[in-house]
């Protein structure tokens, strides 16, 4: 069974509270006060830039994904491969991470762990993730202009995620967390709709009641 890619949970968040925390106070052997700002700032970067990759390749590689998420192969076995899969690919933090998950049989896990861990660390860095729909791939000139807007109206950075959409007929989306803006023609069309349904409804209660009271 493949790894499943979903919403962050308590448990992803907790696990990825526990990375941030190591990867920001210096790794695996706890905190460190001598840990410069670049040096923790480079370190949950490249946590992040690791694990992504990570995804990445169970993404696009079937048996990768079916390996990390078996509930098949004991987990010691699985522990060495990883170590002579991972070893000097990535930083020790992200490989220990790999790890204990493994260990603690929490591996098929992953997905929503760095979903987590994407949070934090744009929260951290004072950015936020934004995904923008269009009918038609969008040029770099309106995305520039979207961030543009959304920089000012959020007061952070925006971190922007294009993607069609074919079913839209014009205008655009946007998911920002999990908040959606429907400024697509469809979404306005349909907003028209409700209204004029609801003023319809609210006109023929009128109607009656002036009808019985006369």
């Amino acid at each position: 069974m493949p790894l499943t890619f979903s919403e962050p949970d308590a448990l992803a968040r907790l696990y990825a509270r526990s990375l941030f925390e190591l990867a920001r106070d210096g790794g695996p052997t706890g905190p460190t006060s001598g840990v410069s700002h670049s040096a923790a700032e480079h370190a949950i970067a490249a946590t992040l830039a690791e694990l992504n990759d990570l995804l990445d390749i169970a993404k696009t590689d079937a048996r990768f994904s079916e390996f990390l998420s078996s509930r098949i192969l004991p987990p010691k076995a699985r522990g060495q491969s990883l170590r002579n899969i991972l070893k000097g690919r990535v930083s020790d933090l992200t490989l220990r991470f790999v790890l204990v998950l493994n260990a603690k049989d929490r591996l098929s896990h992953l997905p929503p762990i760095v979903a987590a861990f994407d949070e934090l660390v744009q929260k951290h860095f004072g950015r936020v993730e934004v995904d923008v729909y269009t009918a038609a791939p969008a040029g770099e000139a309106d995305l520039e202009a979207i961030r543009t807007r959304l920089k000012g109206v959020l007061g952070k950075e925006p971190v922007i995620h294009s993607y069609v959409e074919p079913s839209m007929v014009g205008g655009l989306k946007l998911q920002i967390g999990d908040q959606l803006i429907d400024a697509s023609i469809a979404g306005r069309l349909r907003k028209l709709r409700d209204r004029l349904s609801n003023d319809g409804a609210a006109e023929v209660r009128a109607r009656a009641e002036k009808f019985f009271q006369n």
